[in-house]
């Protein structure tokens, strides 16, 4: 027997929260949207998959034949002229990788108070909801809901996720690029083409994660990002030769376990076929298997010496050229522009769907910054819990006792999880103290080298 979640009568049509995000068009856009005809070949994921990635091979296949150029003429030390500089930034770096030496001594700060503490604590744990809480409702509102439906007419739906990660890139762009110039940052020493590889399964990743929502329900795809850990221990095996403790591999498993009950415990979404819930399967193993490379990549590249804003600007300059030239190679861009215009409370949805998405970006660093990675992954576990409550009680889906059950044991992993980091990080703390001085600078010595700043960012979108 489906128990649903009912929805109480001041919640339907989604009104609250639309008057919260949106001061004019609503969210929830009214009944529920009517059965679809039969896509076009030409609307196949797959077939769209195939566009997108032969857009992204035209631009980074000659990319990679002029770097593979540069460097077999050994340009660095024959180069003349006005191209010198950019080629060198591009090709070879500034500077080398972070040498193994004595890291700077640790800033001395004044003492907070407790009750500032806890007030910044409430900003970073209220600006971390409010922004990725809004952004999964608009993210499912973009995705699962027409526009302009009438009494008469059914609307039309937005189908292009590619001018969506467009559009969300371009304005991370512009804020990491504000938050370089307005701050002081270390002197960038990475080529700038080794971040084309990260934001290329970033664009993918995002790409399979608002396409896979086409096909299965919110629930379902929040389960799926929650148990991302899997692979990102997978890839940590093979890109980085990483090793892992018994109580990962446990609460890895303890995931596996919660997500298999409730996608065993689901059936299909009305109207929605086994094949169109299966497609949605394969996109969501995309989006988690592109977005585990992202992060190890990302854990790579902060062996050189940079910021997390410097990483979240060179992500995103690579994945605006990526998704504008995929765009404006398939005419894409104009006919997103034309929808816009015909319907302007998509304009609005999108417009905030990405500033949610930079803002998010931001109180994720600070966050970290204050707080430690520990904090901010609390708060990001329960985030993704309300997420679930969220779309059940605003778009209606079903969850049943088993499933409730799944979604249960996930969360208790991640917490489990996070508990066993914590105690092996005091435990680690405590024999570094018991060492001589001579030992804790060289033990400091390999962990600032070994260590990247902010390693708990993983990827663009959580």
């Amino acid at each position: 027997m489906r128990a649903s979640i009912p929805r109480p009568a001041g919640i339907m049509g989604s009104r609250w929260w639309a008057a919260l995000v949106l001061a004019a068009p609503a969210l929830g856009g009214g009944a529920e949207p009517p059965a679809a005809s039969p896509p076009s070949w030409e609307q196949l994921w797959f077939f769209r998959f195939l566009l997108n990635a032969a857009g992204y091979a035209s631009l980074m296949v000659p990319g990679y034949l002029l770097i593979h150029y540069f460097k077999r003429r050994n340009y660095l030390e024959t180069g003349r002229g006005l191209c010198f500089p950019l080629v060198r930034t591009c090709v070879f770096g500034n500077e080398p990788k972070a040498p193994d030496e004595a890291p700077p001594p640790p800033r001395v700060e004044a003492e907070t108070s407790s009750l500032r503490q806890a007030f910044k604590l409430i900003f970073c744990a209220v600006g971390l909801q409010v922004s990725y809480l809004t952004w999964g409702v608009l993210q499912e509102r973009v995705m699962t809901r027409s526009y302009g439906a009438t009494a008469t007419a059914a609307g039309e739906r937005f189908t292009d996720s590619q001018f969506l990660v467009f559009m969300n890139r371009i304005l991370a762009l512009t804020v990491a690029g504000l938050c370089c110039g307005l701050t002081k940052q270390p002197r960038h020493g990475a080529p700038m083409y080794r971040y084309s590889l990260a934001s290329l399964s970033n664009v993918l990743s995002s790409w399979c994660q608002y396409e896979a929502l086409k096909f299965v329900s919110f629930p379902t795809q929040v389960l799926a990002k929650a148990s991302k850990v899997i692979p990102v221990m997978l890839m940590g095996k093979l890109v980085s030769r990483r090793s892992y403790e018994h109580w990962e591999y446990l609460t890895a498993l303890l995931i596996s376990a919660g997500v298999s009950m409730f996608l065993l415990s689901s059936g299909p979404e009305p109207r929605r076929s086994p094949a169109t819930t299966l497609a949605g399967l394969v996109l969501l193993a995309g989006y988690v298997a592109c977005d585990s490379f992202t992060s190890n990549w990302q854990d790579a590249l902060f062996a050189y010496k940079m910021s997390a804003v410097q990483m979240m600007f060179g992500v995103n300059l690579f994945s605006c050229l990526l998704t504008v030239g995929s765009l404006a190679q398939q005419g894409a861009l104009l006919e997103a522009a034309r929808f816009m215009g015909r319907h302007g409370d998509f304009a609005a949805h999108a417009l905030l769907l990405s500033a949610c998405s930079a803002c998010g970006q931001l109180f994720i660093f600070y966050t970290i910054a204050q707080f430690g990675a520990a904090v901010f992954t609390i708060i990001m576990t329960l985030r993704q819990a309300l997420a679930i409550l969220l779309s059940c009680l605003l778009y209606g889906h079903a969850i049943t006792v088993l499933g409730g059950l799944g979604v249960a044991v996930v969360f208790a992993a991640l917490l489990l999880r996070i508990y066993a980091r914590r105690r092996l990080k005091q435990r680690t703390k405590a024999a570094v103290l018991s060492e001589t001085p001579v030992q804790k600078v060289r033990g400091a010595t390999r962990s600032a080298a070994a260590a990247p700043p902010f390693s708990a960012v993983r990827g663009m979108d959580i």
